[in-house]
């Protein structure tokens, strides 16, 4: 079968996306500023902080999470696909 190696090629480059685009995606959400208590909010905690105007270094950091979060969410929809059309790939026998 020569197609087995020829389609594993897309499906290793698209775990590799994974993988480094998750390692990103969890450190852009860890450097995004504390914007409110939590739980304590629900309960009107949360009342006395303003809520300001955003710096554009925070709306960059937004952008980028919003984009390395979609690129995260291809990769896995695309690891789906590939799986679901060619499912003798992801057998090791």
């Amino acid at each position: 079968m020569i197609l087995l190696p020829l389609m594993t090629w897309p499906i290793v480059t698209l775990n590799i996306v994974l993988i480094l685009t998750s390692i990103v995606l969890a450190l852009f959400i860890l450097l995004h500023k504390s914007r409110g208590g939590g739980m304590s909010d629900l309960f009107g905690g949360g009342m006395t902080t303003g809520m300001g105007g955003t710096s554009v270094a925070e709306r960059n950091l937004d952008r980028l999470t919003i984009t390395v979060g979609l690129v995260w969410l291809a990769s896995i929809v695309g690891l789906l696909v590939l799986y679901r059309y060619f499912p003798e790939v992801g057998t090791l026998g």
